[in-house]
């Protein structure tokens, strides 16, 4: 079946009326640029719902003014066709989202405090925002997220607990590449010297992890520092990682700091430059 293309909020609603009561909608929402852990997702909402509906959309206030809106990838033909092959049913890309006299904004509070808030300030306020505009939009049974942007998962689970949303929120694993490199749009932009570099990323990961396992043999809390730190060391060890912008050990229910990790686990969550290229990944230990 071909896949249904809706350009306009007011076209996306009329296909949602039409919708029968009780048909189950998965909804898998992208800026695009699809890769391998996009695919995951919309293949889990195609597995469990009735209908999938897929969004495309580079939501511009979610981007400070020194960042990478203009140059994101976008190609929207091969994302259609890489979506239409997967069975999704229908795609939202609208051109835009926001009138001119937009003004009101979701604000959660204390994000900005967070290490990735206080390194993109006004970052969450705009994913906030557009993930509620386009839950309200779509009214899907349930959404799927992945967890490479650890504290966007844990933004969007308050959001839908607080603001009473109704829709269930799956969060799916990070898709890597064989070497752990997490699938990110952003690895587009890597030479091949930094792609090969970029593998530091997961072996610091990987390193802390493996302390933290071994500290609970004998169930023991343990100090947040020393896997901050297992991190920081091993990184440093590649000379193209440019900047380690934070190296974060956090609440897995809040991603407020902590600086003792207990049985009930933490996010493991780091920010760095490969050359000029700003790539996250995280952990959950």
């Amino acid at each position: 079946m071909t896949i249904q293309i809706h350009k306009t909020v007011q076209a996306f609603r009329s296909l949602r009326r039409t919708i029968p009561h009780g048909k189950s909608i998965g909804f898998v929402p992208t800026m695009g640029a699809l890769h391998a852990g996009h695919l995951s997702l919309v293949r889990e909402a195609r597995d469990r719902n009735d209908i999938v509906v897929a969004s495309i959309y580079v939501n511009p206030t979610q981007f400070g003014p020194n960042e990478d809106l203009d140059k994101y990838p976008r190609q929207m033909e091969s994302d259609k066709k890489c979506l239409e092959e997967l069975g999704v049913d229908h795609l939202f890309c609208p051109t835009e989202m926001y009138s001119k006299i937009h003004r009101c904004y979701v604000d959660p509070v204390g994000f900005d405090n967070m290490r990735e808030g206080s390194a993109r300030p006004g970052h969450f306020r705009g994913v906030a925002t557009i993930v509620n505009k386009l839950l309200n939009i779509v009214q899907p049974t349930r959404a799927y997220f992945g967890q490479k942007d650890a504290a966007q998962c844990v933004l969007i689970k308050r959001l839908v607990a607080d603001m009473d949303l109704d829709v269930e929120v799956n969060v799916m694993d990070t898709v890597r590449e064989e070497d752990g490199l997490a699938m990110s749009s952003r690895n587009a932009y890597l030479t091949d010297e930094e792609r090969g570099a970029a593998v530091i990323i997961h072996k610091s990961l990987c390193a802390a992890r493996e302390i933290f396992e071994g500290s609970f043999a004998g169930n023991l809390p343990m100090d947040a520092n020393i896997i901050s730190e297992t991190v920081i060391s091993t990184l440093e060890t590649e000379p193209l990682v440019k900047e380690i912008e934070y190296v974060a050990v956090d609440s897995k229910e809040t991603m407020e700091p902590i600086t003792e990790i207990g049985p009930e686990g933490a996010v493991l969550s780091l920010a760095v430059k490969i050359g000029k290229v700003r790539l996250i990944d995280n952990f959950i230990l």
